[in-house]
């Protein structure tokens, strides 16, 4: 009876870094739909709860890897056990670079707040940010339900954010030539698309290491 002791805390420390996870998933969600929000209808507190949250995700990312670590020391776990805990530290640091972006554009809508952008390259913005959204909620969930299928959708997904990305670039460079003192705000449209661009590769990479972590094979 006593041997069952040790493996009944195990599996109560795997189930805890899976609770962590998807706290974090839920808040790094949140974070995202906030920061577009200001972007769209720019709100101070809404912006500083943003930022807020990106340093609390960031310290919730440190005590996920202080606990990985803590149970592979302990329980020297193997085999899908020990793909699982490594991989949660892999999407901790996705998630955690997810809010730093987050916060990065509100950064942005703090700029534009009082501009009064074409509509062409916000409408290309709007479409990226959409999609985005989706890829952030399919990567925590196909990587908490073990959803391989999920997570292949991922890649076409984000395909589908470079191609926008792309025609983001093409209408900001338009608007560019067409109002040459809106370079100044155009600037900040640009690396808007670039943030957006970033966060799907993150979502993706979150995807990918999902497939590893139920195949033990590389996407």
């Amino acid at each position: 009876m006593t041997k069952k002791y040790p493996r009944l805390s195990f599996r109560k420390r795997m189930k805890e870094l899976r609770s962590d996870l998807e706290e974090m998933g839920d808040l790094a969600l949140i974070t995202y739909k906030n920061a577009i929000s200001t972007l769209f209808n720019y709100d101070d507190e809404l912006a500083k709860e943003v930022v807020d949250n990106g340093e609390k995700i960031d310290k919730m990312n440190y005590f996920l890897e202080n606990k990985t670590m803590s149970v592979i020391a302990a329980e020297q776990p193997v085999a899908k056990d020990l793909r699982f805990i490594e991989s949660s530290l892999k999407v901790g640091s996705h998630l955690k670079r997810m809010s730093y972006l987050a916060v990065n554009i509100t950064e942005v809508a703090r700029h534009l707040k009082d501009e009064e952008v074409p509509e062409k390259p916000m409408g290309d913005i709007k479409e990226m940010a959409d999609l985005v959204e989706k890829m952030v909620k399919k990567s925590i969930t196909s990587f908490l339900n073990e959803d391989i299928e999920l997570s292949r959708e991922l890649h076409r997904d984000d395909d589908a954010v470079d191609d926008l990305f792309d025609k983001a670039l093409q209408d900001i460079t338009a608007s560019i030539f067409d109002e040459k003192d809106s370079i100044n705000y155009m600037v900040y449209l640009l690396f808007l698309a670039r943030f957006l661009e970033r966060i799907a590769d993150r979502s993706e990479s979150i995807g990918d290491r999902t497939i590893f972590m139920i195949t033990c094979e590389k996407p």
